[in-house]
């Protein structure tokens, strides 16, 4: 069976044990790269699920705050990817014959634990839990099966969205997509582990909202989608591709606690905050924020298209913000 396909007959070497996962920290205000003790590993220096710091320290991983544990050049976004959100949206289980992408700034990273900003001039910050590949080496003109020597790991990722900027920026997702803090990433990143056989769930304040088995939900691998983006574009090391969400991405609110869990690979999570709008917008300074049918039917999508368990946890959580 090609390698386009799934399952897979031989396994590349980034989804196959052991598991290796590796985050970047803060101890005292100064940055240190660290590795996850696994359960094989524990032994007598410190239980499975602490920290080893590159320095040797061990440490408990709830008494460290959490950088991304990527630096991308670029991050490339595809629209869709998932079978679950092409039916949503476009009532089909493709959305396109081959991938679309946008691109995400640097400046919108965020680490595990962060705060997700959300302007009060802004009424629809949506969730998309994803797993982000990230890029091992430089790369360019690869096939879909050398791709896989270029991946380095899997990190939790939420690509947040500033709908109300739909209308004037559907085009480039900018501002929807490239807003600060609109990409926690983390906590760490993960090799040793197939992602096609993991599931991945988002949580608002701790109820499920979103939920899909990767291989079966997955219409592009990252095999394909790196070497797709690799005839034009050079990845080089620590690039991240964001590999979609499924169906059911809707708006939260200051207060709540949005998470993205992926099995065997981790748990992100992130607040949202509210913040003034910017200070320029009292000025009439670019385009305001709408909240046009365009931007609500992006941001409420097609309840008639999800399961009725995210509909009754999406109502039921926005009852427990802060909780």
């Amino acid at each position: 069976m090609s390698s386009y396909e799934f399952p897979f007959k031989e396994l590349p070497a980034v989804l196959t044990g052991p598991r290796v996962e590796r985050r970047h920290v803060l101890m005292g205000g100064t940055p240190f790269w660290g590795t996850v003790i696994e359960p094989a590993d524990s032994h007598a220096q410190a239980p499975a699920g602490w920290l080893k710091l590159d320095d040797g320290r061990v440490v408990h991983p709830a008494d460290v705050a959490y950088l991304p544990p990527v630096s991308p050049s670029k991050i490339i976004a595809i629209h869709i990817s998932f079978s679950s959100r092409s039916m949503e949206t476009r009532n089909r289980p493709k959305p396109t014959e081959t991938p679309t992408y946008f691109t995400k700034p640097p400046s919108a990273l965020n680490g595990h634990n962060g705060q997700i900003l959300k302007p009060v001039d802004c009424k629809y910050l949506n969730y998309e839990s994803e797993y982000a590949v990230v890029i091992s080496k430089t790369c360019r003109n690869v096939t879909p099966d050398e791709a896989w020597d270029y991946i380095a790991g899997f990190c939790p990722a939420l690509d947040m969205g500033l709908q109300d900027f739909r209308d004037t920026d559907q085009g480039s997702m900018l501002r929807v997509k490239g807003a600060d803090t609109l990409l926690p990433i983390g906590p760490g990143m993960v090799r040793g582990v197939n992602i096609f056989e993991q599931t991945l769930r988002t949580y608002r304040n701790g109820l499920v909202v979103q939920e899909a088995q990767i291989g079966q939900e997955s219409i592009w691998g990252p095999h394909y989608v790196i070497a797709d983006i690799a005839r034009h574009i050079t990845l080089v090391a620590g690039d991240v591709i964001l590999m979609g969400t499924p169906c059911h991405s809707r708006s939260v609110d200051a207060g709540d606690l949005v998470e993205c869990d992926i099995t065997n690979i981790g748990r992100l999570a992130g607040r949202v905050v509210a913040i003034d709008a910017p200070r320029a917008a009292a000025l009439g300074v670019g385009h305001a924020p709408t909240d046009s049918p365009e931007v609500r039917r992006v941001a409420l999508g097609f309840d008639e298209r999800v399961e009725e368990r995210f509909k009754a946890n999406y109502q039921a959580a926005a009852m427990q913000k802060g909780e």
